[in-house]
């Protein structure tokens, strides 16, 4: 038998080692090497943008805090003012004319809202929950200057609060040279009622609280407590009566009598301010002066308001008494603010701070000042 012819083996192809076939490496076109390119300075312009976001942002903010600034106050609620305020040198005003009817243009009679307790100064915050004197003065000043503003409407909410303070106010708004008419909302009392003196005409809503023709000051006794808690304080003095009204200690029957005779020279001030402005007699108005509150109907038969009625009847009032006739233009002055404010405020109505307080008493500002002050205050 013969023997099977073999199959030959066929040649090795080029490049195959009899296992794997490999091929050499291609090399990048053009097109694939400007397209890299591309994506990395994207990707780098991503980082950099990723940066320098915050930053703006952050600038934005900061810029925004400044502006913010032009109209505040940088003192304590009863300190002083710094000459080198912003407040008192930049040029613009601290308030803005709102339109609320009437032509857009044109003389007008302006709202003014006077709403929360009076203190003498206090920063932004301050301003508006407040009736901040700085602030009124600074207004009324400009104000005089503002042709267009023919009349005022004071529209008060205001339990009172600092006797220096309302004093500054009154007086400021009474030098104003044009016709002021009071409007009286919720509660005008003490120091409420105090600066309405600078009115020429009041209205009342039916319902008002005002009066409280008074001064009060609060002293506390913390005598017992300390002897309670084993604390005795040491108080080293030059002159009898430096640590008057103490709260280390109480008062001495010499003490309590002199501190009520300069309340009632305070007093007497409230009772000629009034008896001048309502034209009244003293004698008539001290009989009132007990510090009692009034609904305002019993106020304007006793004679401390003319009329009852709201705002529009006050609005009506003052516009007469500028010779205006109507259809006339109407705004309302309002704390000037700035975008940042604005951002602040869309987090939703909240109660007013100065209604907090009358909740809760411990965070009148007058009662965090470290000694007692003098107050035309309601404070039952």
């Amino acid at each position: 038998m013969s023997t099977p012819y073999p199959t030959p083996t066929p040649p090795s192809p080029p490049g195959m080692d009899g296992h794997h076939f490999q091929t050499p490496a291609a090399r990048p076109t053009s097109a694939q090497r400007d397209g890299g390119a591309s994506a990395a300075k994207w990707a780098l312009f991503g980082v950099a943008l990723g940066f320098l976001l915050p930053l703006c942002g952050l600038g934005a903010l900061m810029l925004m805090c400044s502006t913010s600034l032009q109209t505040a106050m940088p003192s304590s609620q009863f300190g002083t003012r710094s000459q080198s305020s912003l407040f008192l040198t930049t040029k613009t005003r601290p308030y803005v004319l709102e339109h609320i009817s009437g032509p857009r243009t044109g003389p007008a009679v302006a709202v003014w809202p006077l709403y929360g307790p009076i203190i003498s100064a206090g920063d932004k915050m301050a301003l508006s929950s407040n009736i901040v004197a700085d602030y009124i003065v600074r207004v009324a000043q400009d104000l005089r200057e503002y042709e267009d503003v023919r009349a005022l409407v004071l529209h008060i909410n205001s339990p009172g609060g600092s006797v220096v303070a309302s004093d500054r106010i009154y007086h400021a708004l009474e030098n104003m040279d044009r016709p002021i008419v009071v409007y009286m909302d919720e509660i005008a009392a003490s120091g409420g009622y105090y600066i309405s003196m600078a009115g020429d005409y009041i209205v009342a809503n039916p319902n008002t609280l005002t009066g409280s023709i008074g001064v009060i000051a609060v002293f506390y006794n913390a005598e017992g407590l300390m002897e309670k808690i084993g604390v005795e304080p040491e108080v080293i003095k030059a002159g009898q009566a430096k640590d008057m009204g103490s709260i280390y200690r109480a008062l001495t029957p010499a003490e309590r009598a002199y501190l009520e005779d300069l309340l009632r020279q305070v007093h007497e001030n409230f009772i000629r301010v009034v008896a001048v402005n309502r034209e009244l007699p003293t004698e008539e108005v001290r009989a009132l002066a007990d510090g009692r509150i009034y609904l305002a109907s019993d106020a304007r038969d006793k004679g401390l308001i003319d009329q009852l009625g709201y705002l529009e009847d006050a609005i009506q009032e003052a516009g007469h008494r500028a010779n205006l006739e109507p259809p006339y233009r109407v705004v309302r002055i309002r704390i000037r603010t700035s975008v940042l404010d604005e951002l602040l405020s869309l987090s939703g109505p909240s109660m007013p701070m100065w209604q907090r307080w009358a909740l809760e008493p411990a965070n009148w500002p007058w009662q965090q000042h470290p000694s007692p002050v003098l107050l035309y205050l309601w404070m039952p």
